[in-house]
């Protein structure tokens, strides 16, 4: 049965998996035979899919569809009312009652303009005769979204989403003020970036961590030095070293390694340069980001199937 066929992608297959899908079952779909057209419509899975995916091809090409859902997504209780109808269509009385059980009162109106309208304006749920229900998509994305609740606090609510894009920006390394810069306003990259701080999902390095020792291209067999001297100025690498680091690799302490390394600049052996400031994501920063990654991909997945359907109709 198509029926039965389309109950696996609900959860979690990639966009060659649901492609694939729909051409076989529009094999089967031309050698079906309904009793009636009517019965075609009301009752074939398929051609409920095939419309979820022209519809949300019409949201998606919107240049703002990202921000939008994910200022939709930035909620705990659509979240939770998400993954309940992503089990079996619920009337709003019923997400009432499932709400109460998790201690949030709310009124059905409520339920419906705050909660379900935005889901169902970004393609995440739909309503058939007063019952709501995951779309194919918000069915896929529950899986991806299991840990976000744990992250919602850290962003804004309505915003234009300048946090995700600098988190997103991180997670292939650290990056520095000018390259961040290129992503998001200068004029708004600071604040943004201490706000990212503040949630500790991002951080920097220590004041001093980003001054690095570098030696000199003056001969050191022209001077004298102490046996910790040598081993200190032996120590620093070619691409220069943190005076944190130095003392560890060392083993000497931080405030006496800055004593060798201000005598040994005395004999002009040593240089000090500040190198750019980088900000790098923390563990939490790194899963959100995992996070938004993952969201980004099962949004490109559907939007390649919506593509599958339009195009192939057209031909």
């Amino acid at each position: 049965m198509i029926e039965d066929a389309l109950n696996k992608p609900k959860n979690g297959v990639n966009s060659q998996d649901l492609v694939d899908m729909l051409k076989d079952l529009g094999a089967r779909c031309r050698v079906c035979a309904p009793v009636n057209p009517l019965e075609c419509i009301t009752r074939c899975t398929l051609w409920k899919l095939k419309n979820e995916l022209r519809q949300l091809r019409d949201r998606m090409d919107d240049p703002n569809y990202i921000k939008e859902l994910f200022n939709v997504l930035k909620n705990s209780t659509r979240i939770q009312i998400l993954r309940t109808i992503a089990k079996g269509k619920h009337s709003v009385t019923r997400l009432q009652e499932e709400l109460k059980k998790a201690g949030h009162i709310h009124s059905c109106d409520t339920i419906s303009q705050e909660y379900l309208q935005p889901l169902m304006q970004v393609g995440l749920a739909a309503e058939a005769q007063d019952q709501y229900y995951a779309t194919t998509f918000g069915g896929k994305l529950t899986d991806v979204l299991q840990d976000f609740t744990d992250f919602i606090e850290d962003l804004p609510a309505h915003s234009e989403c300048y946090e995700e894009t600098l988190i997103d920006a991180m997670l292939s390394g650290p990056k520095t003020f000018d390259d961040l810069a290129a992503f998001v306003s200068p004029k708004i990259a600071s604040r943004i970036l201490k706000r990212l701080k503040a949630s500790e999902l991002i951080e920097t390095p220590e004041e001093r961590d980003y001054v690095f020792f570098f030696r000199s291209k003056r001969d050191p067999g022209k001077e004298s030095f102490s046996p910790t001297e040598k081993k200190v100025y032996e120590s620093i690498p070619d691409d220069g070293i943190a005076a944190r680091k130095l003392a560890m690799k060392t083993d000497i302490s931080l405030r006496r390694t800055y004593q060798y390394l201000r005598a040994l600049k005395g004999k002009k052996l040593v240089f000090a340069r500040k190198t750019p400031k980088m900000y790098r994501l923390t563990e939490k920063g790194a899963k959100l980001s995992q996070l938004i990654r993952g969201l980004q991909g099962v949004v490109e997945d559907v939007w390649q199937s919506s593509w599958h359907v339009v195009t192939t109709e057209k031909s």
